[in-house]
């Protein structure tokens, strides 16, 4: 920098001596001869003071200092706050999640005595989401007649080989009331028609103790054909037959199915429970009200069991009635 200024001022000294020349008269101006040695440049800093400037600039171990104490997370000084927040409120002292994790997967033990001492949740105790769905009887647009011609001279099970005749529901195709028995007997394997022997003549004075006749009522049984001897029908031979049931109790559509005795009652309704528990309380099959009770057959072995079915009878007579 010292050399610019030392050839700037040649250049000065020269153009004055040119205007000289010139003539210039009033232009008395007489410039030192430029030498470098008695020019210097002033530092910027020579203006302040040491001390002033210790204010605006930290010295180099002040830097290092403050390097030294910097914080390496800044995220913690933010956090300060809120940890102490949680601790105030107890928070902080809950189990993280994933040491939870951790925790079982390293002790899988600790997990099974956990899974010991939960309770557990029924499914009765926890009921559906839409609640309970009710099937409804399909619509049905056919005749018992057509029925009967499409079960025709029935071969499906082996029952076809030992029975007489196919014996068909039988009564009032408008009925109300309707009853279902498990097959059947001899009497009936004979004539072809539903309850006519002994048992057949205790359901009439069931009926009548209601104040209906036979004639009012619709009478049928899950299996069409008498099985060997009175055994009861195979789950096989029960299910091969149902269907026609069905179809009838689509047709008539009664308000109340009574349903005579255990096998009858768990065919039917396609449960393993007892007509001991079940009988007295109304059922539902496809939005039908049905109700259990004893086969008169089992009635005229144990005369002690009428007085359970007439109350059973009782109460379908009440809801007949309000219906």
């Amino acid at each position: 920098m010292q050399n610019e200024f030392s050839i700037l001022v040649e250049e000065l000294n020269e153009q004055i001596l040119y205007l000289k020349e010139l003539g210039v008269e009033n232009f008395n101006v007489d410039l030192p001869e430029a030498d470098s040695s008695k020019f210097k440049v002033l530092s910027l800093k020579s203006d302040i003071s040491q001390e002033k400037l210790a204010r605006f600039v930290p010295s180099d171990v002040e830097m290092l200092e403050a390097i030294a104490t910097k914080p390496t997370n800044a995220s913690v000084e933010q956090n300060k706050p809120r940890t102490s927040i949680l601790e105030a409120s107890k928070l902080s002292s809950l189990p993280k999640r994933n040491s939870t994790i951790s925790n079982l997967l390293n002790n899988p033990k600790e997990e099974q005595t956990r899974e010991n001492t939960m309770p557990v949740k029924t499914s009765e105790e926890m009921p559906s989401l839409f609640g309970e769905i009710v099937q409804t009887l399909p619509e049905s647009i056919e005749t018992i007649e057509e029925i009967r011609l499409d079960i025709g001279n029935c071969t499906r099970c082996t029952l076809c080989e030992s029975r007489i005749k196919i014996v068909h529901s039988d009564g009032n195709r408008e009925a109300n009331l309707m009853f279902v028995g498990e097959a059947p007997g001899a009497n009936e394997d004979a004539e072809g028609r539903p309850f006519v022997g002994k048992a057949g003549q205790l359901l009439n004075k069931i009926i009548e103790s209601i104040g209906l006749k036979r004639e009012d009522v619709f009478i049928g049984n899950v299996n069409r054909c008498r099985p060997p001897q009175n055994r009861q029908p195979t789950p096989l031979e029960a299910a091969t037959c149902k269907p026609f049931l069905l179809r009838e109790i689509s047709v008539v559509r009664p308000k109340v199915i009574v349903v005579l005795g255990n096998t009858a009652t768990q065919n039917l309704l396609g449960t393993k429970v007892g007509i001991t528990k079940l009988r007295g309380e109304f059922q539902d099959y496809f939005g039908v009200k049905v109700m259990p009770t004893f086969h008169p057959a089992y009635l005229l072995r144990d005369p002690s069991k009428k007085r359970e079915t007439w109350e059973d009878m009782k109460k379908v007579r009440d809801f007949l009635n309000q219906a």
